[in-house]
């Protein structure tokens, strides 16, 4: 794509050093990146992500390109959207699942790289929540980022919530109503608001999106079951599932899909999630999708995607 010292002043990637725990460091992607011709700014406790990448992007840079987890993605994403400037995404982090439904080789982020000089510009969609974007999703309900991912115990769960104990002694719900296709959702246990709709129907494959191109949003609500059970998420897990297609309500969850999605309560303000980072939001909360928000930079091998398609889903974009 470019190369030399021309490459130098055209692309910044923001580097999260913490990321995953060092993963940076341990697969010198700094000096790998500087070698291939592009910039490396890493964050600190005074420069963080966003301000860096809009920093670059006032000093000229065409292309950003970020190094991180999830969150270190989010930032730089909104920048590149608001600028519209291409992103290069190297996963460094933990979960890296923005990545992972890119179909990026997320155990090591060094293949990532070929598309400096060979990448497959692509436009992805993102979410909206107010003026805030989101490359994954708005989480509501302690027990909302836990849902999709197997990696998550109730003993986990509660750890986190700890600091919140109402939570676990029968408050343990999202203070608001939800607009479902059905009506709406009063206080529900669960609210999870996905850019592109989540797989749930197959075990082997929950939590991923296969397509960040549908132009609508996901979104699953839980009820609040009448008697808490000893163990929550897997009694929330196991509604979630019953439910197999995305649109279809049952008594306990609601999955469906949507350009917007709208949550209404008597406070001002709810408490939520925004691609895993504690924010408070004005009521009332409106979600909405920007379809092809994000122009993204991809490598022409992307090792992530299934090698045989889901059924009902559509593929990861390829690119051209």
């Amino acid at each position: 794509m470019m190369a030399g010292a021309e490459a130098r002043t055209r692309v910044v990637v923001v580097m999260n050093p913490r990321s995953g725990g060092g993963s940076p460091a341990r697969f010198d992607l700094a000096n790998r990146v500087e070698g291939m011709g592009a910039r490396v700014w890493s964050t600190s406790v005074d420069d963080d992500a966003a301000s860096l990448a809009r920093l670059a992007v006032q000093e000229g840079a065409e292309v950003l390109g970020v190094a991180g987890g999830d969150g270190t993605i989010s930032a730089v994403a909104a920048v590149a959207a608001d600028t519209d400037r291409p992103l290069l995404v190297l996963p460094a982090g933990t979960r890296n699942h923005f990545a992972r439904d890119l179909g990026l080789d997320i155990r090591n982020p060094v293949p990532s790289l070929s598309a400096l000089t060979d990448g497959v510009p692509t436009r992805v969609d993102l979410g909206l929540v107010g003026p805030r974007v989101f490359i994954n999703n708005v989480s509501f309900g302690p027990y909302a980022d836990a849902l999709l991912d197997p990696g998550y115990r109730e003993d986990k769960v509660r750890a986190l919530a700890s600091v919140t104990p109402d939570y676990l002694t029968g408050r343990q719900c999202v203070e608001a109503d939800v607009d479902t296709p059905r009506g709406a959702v009063h206080l529900p246990q669960v609210v999870l608001v996905s850019n592109n709709p989540y797989h749930i129907a197959t075990p082997r494959y929950l939590g991923r999106r296969f397509t960040l191109t549908s132009g609508l949003l996901g979104a699953i609500v839980l009820k609040r079951p009448t008697d808490t059970p000893p163990d929550l998420l897997r009694h929330l897990r196991s509604e979630l599932l019953r439910q197999q297609p995305p649109g279809t309500a049952g008594d306990a969850a609601s999955v469906w899909r949507a350009a917007s999605i709208t949550l209404r309560g008597r406070g001002r303000q709810l408490d939520a999630g925004i691609d895993g980072e504690a924010v408070t939001l004005p009521l009332p909360v409106t979600c909405e999708i920007w379809p092809g928000g994000l122009q993204v930079l991809l490598p022409r091998d992307r090792p992530g995607i299934p090698p045989e398609p889901v059924p009902g889903l559509p593929r990861a974009p390829r690119g051209p």
